[in-house]
C-alpha cells in the first residue's frame, strides 16, 4: 500500500472514530448511548446486524443491552438471547477475547441451528470485547451478510471504537448512580417533611380529641362522646398511614433486590395469602432497569395483584416479565371469573390506575377480559426512547 493509500485510510478512519466519538458524547443515557453506538457502527463499516452485552457491575451476569437488526430467529424469541452459553461470552469470561475476534473465527451459537429463513443468512460475527481499564464491562457483536474476514487493520479499528464505547458506559453509569443518589436524598427529604408535618399534626389532633372526649365524658353528652371517640379513631388510623408513607419512602420495597427478586416475592406471597397457584417466568431477569421503571412497574404488579385476589375468584395467576433492549413487558394473568370491560362501575378505580400509571412511564396497558374467561393485563414501557440501563 503507497503513502498516499495508507494516509487516505488514516483519515477515513479518524472520520469514522471522531462520527462515533461525537454521537457518544451526545448521551448520558445509557440505552440511547448504545443505540446512537449500534446506527454510527452500522453507517460507517457497512453493519447489517449489531448487539451489545453488558455485565452487571453487581452480580457480573451478563444481560443483553442494544441490538440493532436482530434476525427474526433471535428478535421475536427473546428467550434466545438469554444467558451467557455462547462461545463470545465464554471466551470472554475466560479471559481469552482480549481483542476484537474475527468472523472466521466466531460462530454464533445462538444462531447455528436456526434455519436460513430465521438468521438471513448469517451465521459468523466479529466479537469486540469492552473494558474499562482492567475491569470487563461487555462485549459488542457486529456482522455483515457479505463479510468473510476482517484485516488487522479492520480489527484495530473496532478495537478503538470498542474503547470509545467502554468509556460511555462508564460514564452512563456514573451518570445514572448521580441520579440515584439525588432521588434517594429527595425520597428521605420528603420523609422528614411528613413527619415533621403530618404526622405532628395528627398527633396533637388525637392529643385534643382525647382532652375533649375527658370533658365532654364528666358532662355525659354521650352522643357527643360518640362522635368524638369516631373522630378520634379515624385520627389514629391517620397517623398510622402517615408512618406507613415515611416507611414506604425511606425504605422502597426495591431497596437492596433486584426488580425481578421483588416481584418474585410479590407474586408469592400474594398466592400463600389467597391459597392460590402462583406460576412466574422472568425472561432479561439480568438486565437492570431505570428506577423510576422498577418502581413503576412494581406498583403496577401490586396494584394489579390486588385487584386479582378481591374480584376475580381465581385459582391460578401467571405473571410473565420480559426484559428486552427497547422494552419491558409485564403479563399478569387469572383464570377468574373474568368481567365486561364496557360495564365497569363508576366507582371502580383499579383499571384507570393501572392505565394512568402505565401512560406516566410513557407505555401503554392492554386489559383483555370477558365474563366467565377470565383476564390477562399486558403492559408495554419502552425503553429507547429515553430510559436507560444502569
Amino acid at each position: 500500500m503507497s503513502d498516499t493509500d495508507q494516509l487516505m485510510r488514516r483519515n477515513h478512519e479518524l472520520s469514522i472514530l471522531n462520527t462515533i466519538a461525537e454521537a457518544l458524547n451526545r448521551e448520558v443515557d445509557l440505552s440511547r448511548a448504545l443505540d446512537a453506538a449500534l446506527n454510527s457502527i452500522a453507517a460507517l463499516f457497512n453493519v447489517q446486524t449489531g448487539w451489545i452485552w453488558l455485565q452487571r457491575e453487581d452480580t457480573g451476569a451478563t444481560y443483553l443491552a442494544a441490538a440493532l437488526n436482530l434476525p427474526p430467529g433471535l428478535k421475536h424469541d427473546p428467550a434466545s438471547m438469554e444467558g451467557d452459553d455462547c462461545f463470545c461470552l465464554e471466551k470472554y469470561a475466560l479471559g481469552t477475547l482480549d481483542t476484537a475476534a474475527n468472523v472466521s473465527i466466531i460462530t454464533c451459537t445462538r444462531l447455528k441451528y436456526l434455519s436460513t429463513e430465521k438468521t438471513g443468512g448469517l451465521r459468523y460475527h466479529a466479537s469486540v470485547p469492552l473494558y474499562h481499564h482492567d475491569r470487563r464491562v461487555g462485549v459488542l457483536n457486529v456482522v455483515s451478510a457479505d463479510w468473510s474476514e476482517l484485516s488487522a487493520d479492520d480489527l484495530r479499528l473496532l478495537n478503538t471504537v470498542g474503547g470509545l464505547l467502554s468509556i460511555a458506559i462508564e460514564r452512563a453509569r456514573l451518570f445514572d448512580r448521580s441520579l440515584e443518589l439525588g432521588a434517594l436524598e429527595e425520597r428521605n427529604r420528603l420523609a422528614r417533611e411528613i413527619h415533621d408535618t403530618l404526622a405532628q399534626g395528627l398527633a396533637a389532633i388525637t392529643l385534643q380529641l382525647e382532652t375533649a372526649d375527658a370533658l365532654m365524658h364528666v358532662e355525659n353528652v354521650e352522643g357527643a362522646h360518640d362522635a368524638v371517640m369516631r373522630a378520634l379513631t379515624l385520627a389514629r388510623a391517620n397517623m398510622e398511614e402517615a408512618r406507613r408513607s415515611v416507611l414506604d419512602l425511606r425504605a422502597a420495597p426495591l431497596e437492596k433486590q433486584s426488580f425481578c427478586d421483588a416481584l418474585r416475592a410479590l407474586v408469592k406471597r400474594y398466592g400463600e395469602d389467597r391459597g392460590l397457584q402462583t406460576h412466574i417466568e422472568l425472561i432479561g431477569a439480568d438486565r437492570p432497569l431505570p428506577m423510576r421503571v422498577e418502581a413503576g412497574l412494581y406498583r403496577i404488579a401490586q396494584e394489579a395483584l390486588t385487584n386479582v385476589v378481591r374480584h376475580a375468584s381465581a385459582k391460578h395467576i401467571w405473571v410473565t416479565f420480559t426484559a428486552q433492549p427497547d422494552q419491558v413487558e409485564l403479563l399478569i394473568e387469572d383464570d377468574g371469573q373474568g368481567f365486561d370491560p364496557t360495564t365497569i362501575p363508576a366507582d371502580r378505580f383499579g383499571l384507570i390506575g393501572l392505565n394512568e400509571r402505565a401512560r406516566l412511564l410513557g407505555g401503554t396497558f392492554e386489559v383483555c377480559t370477558q365474563p366467565g374467561e377470565g383476564a390477562s393485563l399486558h403492559i408495554i414501557i419502552p425503553l429507547a426512547s429515553g430510559e436507560g440501563s444502569r
